[in-house]
Order: structure tokens, then sequence, then C-alpha cells
């Protein structure tokens, strides 16, 4: 399978099974960072959160489901061209529209965000009336980024320029440029600084659309995840993150990622061990 060509394979994330034909949902890591604009280190992202994620229970009691009767798999990492941001978007953006069309959910561990393009772009493939849910720090609506369209500043504004989505929900954003700011009312549903308050307000309209949830973990103030390459004050809970998530448990999510973990800038794997309990719990509940 084409998926596979471009693998290297690192430890598994906590009770994944072997078998990828029966499973419902893959997990796959794309270590890519080129694009950051402070500082890099969310390539090393997937394998630390894999193996923290050992510190965790299989058992939720979040959802009351169980890790080990999930069918999920972990196919490893991508193996990716290092600096080349092109060559790299294809290859992920060929590996999760696979997944997509084997009738799967991705679960994405990046990564830079810019890497969200290309999945975003990989699971229109098999849902072109997708909407986007965006949990982030930044609007990521620019146009360019140092005269850079290929960044992880501009991904949002990419996925509604370039790919067409009409439909993209901003959450948590508390960070941005003034032409950020009027483009998205215009051309988003942008909801500053909180995210499960106005995501409640919202529940209904995603009712029955499938939907591609994108969480840069810089939506968590850094008191609560510091290992990331753009940390911003004033953001929301470890609690909150969590709560925000299951307000999602019902609707149709087809996609997932959770970017921007660095965890050469973590505090005793905070933040990894966020990123791995978010993905638990993603795991139990958008797997149906």
């Amino acid at each position: 399978m084409s998926l596979f060509k471009n693998i290297e394979y690192t430890s598994n994330f906590i009770a994944a099974k072997e078998d990828y034909d029966s499973s419902k949902g893959v997990l796959l890591g794309v270590p890519m960072d080129y694009t950051v604009s402070f500082r890099p280190g969310s390539r090393f992202a997937a394998k630390r959160i894999r193996e923290v994620s050992y510190n965790l229970e299989e058992y939720s009691f979040y959802c009351h489901k169980d890790l080990n009767d999930c069918p999920f798999y972990d196919a490893g990492d991508l193996a990716l061209p290092f600096g080349n941001v092109e060559k790299s978007l294809d290859i992920i953006y060929e590996s999760v529209s696979q997944i997509a069309k084997d009738g799967k959910i991705p679960f994405i561990i990046g990564g830079d965000h810019l890497i969200s393009y290309a999945t975003i772009k990989g699971v229109l493939d098999k849902h072109p009336n997708l909407a986007v849910v965006h949990f982030d720090a930044h609007a990521d609506l620019r146009v360019d980024y140092a005269g850079e369209s290929e960044s992880h500043a501009t991904v949002i504004g990419k996925v509604v320029r370039e790919l067409g989505v009409k439909d993209v929900y901003q959450f948590g954003i508390r960070s941005g440029t003034k032409d950020e700011w009027e483009f998205a009312k215009e051309n988003t549903r942008l909801f500053p600084f909180e995210v499960e308050k106005p995501l409640k307000s919202v529940l209904q309209e995603l009712k029955g659309r499938p939907i591609y949830l994108t969480i840069d973990i810089d939506v968590v103030d850094p008191a609560f995840a510091p290992g990331t390459g753009t940390p911003e004050a004033g953001g929301i809970s470890s609690k909150e993150l969590l709560s925000s998530i299951k307000l999602l448990e019902d609707l149709d999510i087809v996609g997932f990622d959770i970017i921007e973990v660095a965890p050469v800038y973590d505090v005793s794997d905070i933040t990894s061990v966020l990123a791995a309990k978010t993905i638990r719990e993603s795991l139990l509940m958008y797997i149906k």
C-alpha cells in the first residue's frame, strides 16, 4: 500500500493494534518543523508523546471506554526530506488521503502547523463538504510570514484561500495581525480567547457535517503547556481543552491533528503528557 512507502517506524502509542486493515483510526507522526517562526523542535513530538503515553491508563474516566477495545493502528512516523517543504507536504497529503480513502480516521501528531494544510487537503478528497474546527492561540491567517507563503502562520489562511473550505471555526485565538482580524470577520468564525463556551454555541451548526479538528497545543496557556514553539500567555487550561474535545464526541470527526508540541522546551514532560492524554481521549471519543 502506498501509504507505507514513506514510513519510518517508531514505538507504538499505548494499546495500538497491529493490523491496519481492521483499524478504524490511524495514528501517524509527521516530524516536520521547517516553517516555525520562533523555536523549532516539534519534529520530535510524535516520538516523545508515544513514550509518555505509557504513563497513561488505557481506561478513560471521561468517556468510560478502554483503549484496549479501540480499533486504532499506529503507522509510525513519515520519513520526510528534511528542509524540503513542498515535497514533504506532497508526501503528507498522499499518505493522509490514502488513510481517508480507506475509510479510516487519521489522527496526526505534528510537527509545525503547516502540516495541517496537507492533512486537511487529504481528508477533503474523501469529504468535500468538510468543516474545520481550529483551536489555537494564533489566527494563522496570514498571506505570508517574512515573505514566505508556506508557513505555520499561513496555514488556516491557505485552507480558506487555496482549499476553499468555507466553514472554518476558530477558537481560543488571542494573537494575530490587524489584517488577519479583518480577514476572519469576512471568511471564518473566529471566537477569541475562549474555547469551551463558544464551542457549545455552535454545536448544532456542526451536527451532521464531517469535521476536521486541528489543535495547536499553544491554545493552552504556557503555564499548562510550556513545551511549544510559540508560547502565548492568556490561554485556556488543560482541563478546558479536555472538556472542549469531549463536546465534539457526538459529532462526525473525520480527521484530527495535534501539533506544535516541542519536547526540548518542555518541563517534566508537562506538554507531551497533555498531548498524549488528548490523543487518548480523541481516539476513544471519535472512533465509533
